[in-house]
């Protein structure tokens, strides 16, 4: 579903405070409360919007420490023991299969060094896992939580 640039305001609305009223949006958009509920109606039955959720602070959540960490597996490695570790794990983030000198990047916020220390050690522990390089965010240059609507 391609979206014009009414759709495109109310996006930017939601990202702003996805809490916002329907009530609010057609105010700060100068449509009617029908058209606005119309549109966003489309945009989640389209899957333009995945879903509302609510963005905790690692930080205030006792997960201050945040690190990439580069995975290298060899040909023989069966995902699902590495899969596993990902899914079932609070500290893991997210995990992208991608090209280049590794094959995942896993993004991780933990409480500490040691929990982060913990939690390499069972990722190498995975029989096929070659090599990893676990870098620590030492600062937040850019954070966006979603693609922009323009």
């Amino acid at each position: 579903m391609a979206i014009d640039s009414i759709d495109a305001k109310i996006l930017e609305v939601l990202q702003e405070n996805a809490r916002v009223s329907i009530s609010e949006i057609s105010k700060r958009i100068n449509l009617s409360l029908s058209a606005v509920s119309d549109r966003l109606k489309k945009l989640e039955q389209s899957g333009i919007i995945e879903q509302y959720t609510t963005v905790l602070s690692p930080k205030e959540m006792d997960r201050g420490l945040q690190a990439v960490m580069l995975v290298g597996v060899n040909g023989s490695l069966d995902t699902k023991d590495l899969f596993k570790i990902v899914n079932e794990s609070d500290e893991i983030l997210e995990c992208f299969f991608v090209t280049g000198s590794c094959d995942y990047i896993i993004k991780i916020a933990t409480k500490d060094t040691d929990s982060l220390a913990a939690l390499m050690k069972k990722i190498k522990e995975v029989r096929g896992v070659s090599i990893t390089e676990t870098d620590v965010v030492l600062d937040q240059v850019k954070l966006k939580h979603s693609v922009s609507p323009v």
